[in-house]
């Protein structure tokens, strides 16, 4: 689970994030919604350690992150917006790379399942300057995978994507089981469909509704947050 206390983060003058509160449960889905700019990702940036708080605390699985401890990071991975793979390797060979870079070995059969949950196996030999936008989102999301962490946090993993390529995501991310999922999305139909909560981000303040309360506070039907 994520855990968020009276956390606080400034730049200068401007207050990014004022004092927020909020709990992630185990096996949540909560999506992470808010306007450009309202400081989204400045608080996926806190989550992992990489903006330490001005205020205030996080936790992961009850483990305070800090920069004294790394154990709280074997209980996260973190799928950006942009995965950075290497073109000229292809899908299983840069599976390879990040998988032996964490875990010194990678295990071929885990490989070939994850592959396969993301609709990849087919492709694995093929190089991934040849993927599509949607498959190299989809190999970025079964690296992640991978690393068989019980908290996700996934960065727009559906931007740009064509419908079908949407689809499969949205997917494999129905059929996890036994994570936490903080997700980022503008998209309000992929929320209602994967969702179980929303966290909504509006000047520096957050407030947790389910995907129900939200809708009907904020009178939203469209697709985009």
């Amino acid at each position: 689970m994520i855990k968020v206390a009276n956390l606080n983060q400034s730049f200068g003058k401007k207050t990014v994030l004022n004092s927020n509160s909020i709990e992630i449960e185990k096996n949540e889905i909560c999506a992470l919604v808010g306007r450009n700019g309202a400081g989204k990702s400045t608080f996926i940036n806190s989550l992992l350690g990489l903006l330490p708080g001005k205020q205030g605390t996080i936790s992961i699985n009850g483990i305070e992150v800090t920069k004294k401890s790394q154990v709280w990071k074997k209980a996260i991975a973190y799928l950006p917006e942009k995965f950075m793979l290497y073109p000229m390797l292809t899908g299983l060979e840069n599976m390879t790379f990040f998988a032996e870079a964490v875990f010194k070995k990678a295990d071929l059969g885990r490989m070939e399942q994850i592959l396969k949950s993301v609709s990849l196996w087919d492709d694995r030999d093929v190089q991934v300057k040849s993927y599509s936008k949607g498959m190299l989102q989809r190999l970025g999301l079964a690296i992640t995978l991978y690393q068989d962490a019980s908290v996700l946090i996934l960065d727009e993993p559906t931007s740009g994507i064509d419908p079908m390529g949407r689809k499969e995501i949205l997917e494999v991310l129905r059929n996890l089981h036994d994570k936490t999922i903080l997700l980022s999305s503008h998209h309000l139909d992929e929320i209602k469909q994967v969702c179980t909560h929303v966290a909504y981000l509006d000047h520096g303040k957050m407030k947790k509704y389910t995907v129900e309360e939200f809708l009907q506070t904020h009178q939203l039907g469209g697709n985009e947050s």
